[in-house]
């Protein structure tokens, strides 16, 4: 018997049919939350139609990765159940977010070494999440382990995260839609479609080799033009840098997960914009908060990109200290930017990622699998590695003097 289910329309995926575990679920208020979290935080600011939220992400996921389980089904290395399974792990994935996306994850980071995975994980195990997802019949547990890439199939980790990720998939597709980039357009059915496993790894047809070699460098660009870009980390700098400031007054960086569930983008800012001026630390932030929801942002007076090698070691406040007291300016009028990611996306262990495992059917033997080292592959190895990025921002009536002063001690080719 069929199962019952309905249909959202999706610009990116068309009709996502969700079933009524998922539902039950999607209409809980910890998960409608999501709508009001932006995926690209500031980028909006520079992209106008990025508007778009983890919610609508979460249910893209959620659809790659019932797509992608399926064709595994018929390759005979799932059941039904592990496709229900699958698509609730890449519905939650993105469960723990705080307001502002990644951007809030460096305030939980710098303030309490903690993580939106971590919160995630305590969202299924500890709230109203988790006595959903047992109540259809589904171990909590498990799922918030397949969630985060920690169960003990490999494979299954590899569908959440990685280089072959139903998450990447969506967001690549979804953040060039709503930014209107030209660099996310992959050939997402044709990978799907030719995924298989190999000694509990995900693997992909050599066929479509050149498929992963495009989502590679999609990313890659994708970085480089939108997620890196200058005026993007420009007001996320400013607000990155207000919330840190208030985090003392307004307790945002805490794992007490009823406090949490109600931290949403436009609360925050309304929190920082109204804060007490009682202190300068307080009225610095607010201004901080303003300045960025009314578009006044820094400009950025330096820029160095490092991939081979990488940034050697930079402590950003004795930077920060020795720019400023070179400039003559006070020193809360420089601002230092290190923004980091791996070129090739983190496996689900954390870790770089050096091969994929390609295969293939030969006319008259059986089918057959091999590592191909990432080095091997041209136009991937060429981009392999990290991109790590220096940047020094400033007010506009300091520019010119913030410039010269970055650039006498950081030079040209740091």
């Amino acid at each position: 018997m069929a199962k019952k289910y309905l249909q959202i329309v999706d610009p990116i995926h068309g009709f996502i049919n969700v079933y009524g575990h998922e539902t039950s679920l999607i209409d809980s208020p910890i998960f409608q939350r999501l709508r009001r979290i932006r995926q690209l935080a500031g980028a909006h600011l520079i992209y106008p139609g990025a508007q778009h939220s983890r919610f609508e992400h979460s249910l893209g996921t959620m659809h790659v990765a019932g797509q992608a389980a399926s064709i595994l089904e018929e390759k005979g290395h799932l059941d039904s159940d592990s496709i229900d399974n699958l698509r609730l792990a890449a519905l939650l994935h993105d469960i723990g977010h705080g307001p502002f996306s990644h951007l809030f994850e460096e305030v939980l980071q710098k303030k309490k070494k903690i993580s939106h995975e971590k919160i995630g994980r305590n969202l299924i195990l500890k709230s109203e999440i988790g006595d959903l997802v047992s109540k259809g019949g589904f171990d909590k547990n498990f799922i918030g382990k397949l969630a985060f890439g920690d169960s003990k199939y490999q494979f299954m980790n590899e569908i959440i995260s990685g280089g072959l990720s139903a998450d990447m998939m969506d967001y690549l597709l979804r953040d060039g839609y709503f930014t209107g980039a030209e660099h996310a357009r992959i050939d997402f059915k044709r990978i799907i479609n030719s995924l298989d496993v190999h000694q509990k790894k995900l693997s992909l047809d050599k066929s479509a080799l050149h498929s992963f070699e495009s989502m590679m460098i999609s990313r890659y660009q994708m970085f480089r033009a939108v997620y890196f870009h200058k005026t993007v980390r420009a007001a996320e700098v400013m607000l990155l840098e207000s919330m840190l400031l208030a985090d003392s007054e307004l307790g945002l960086a805490t794992d007490n997960l009823q406090k949490y569930v109600q931290l949403t983008d436009e609360l925050v800012i309304s929190k920082l914009i109204s804060l007490p001026k009682t202190r300068h630390e307080l009225r610095r932030a607010s201004q901080l908060a303003l300045d960025y929801q009314e578009r006044r942002l820094l400009k950025c007076v330096y820029e160095k990109i490092f991939m081979k090698p990488r940034m050697g070691k930079v402590n950003p406040l004795e930077l920060q200290s020795e720019i400023a007291k070179k400039a003559k300016v006070d020193e809360a009028e420089v601002f230092v930017d290190i923004s980091k990611t791996p070129s090739i996306p983190l496996a689900p262990s954390k870790k770089e990622s050096q091969s994929i495992i390609l295969t293939s059917t030969g006319k008259t033997g059986p089918k057959e699998a091999y590592e191909l080292p990432i080095s091997e592959i041209p136009l991937v190895s060429a981009i392999s590695g990290f991109m790590d990025i220096l940047r020094i921002y400033t007010r506009q009536q300091f520019r010119k003097k913030v410039e010269m002063a970055a650039h006498d001690i950081l030079g040209k080719n740091r």
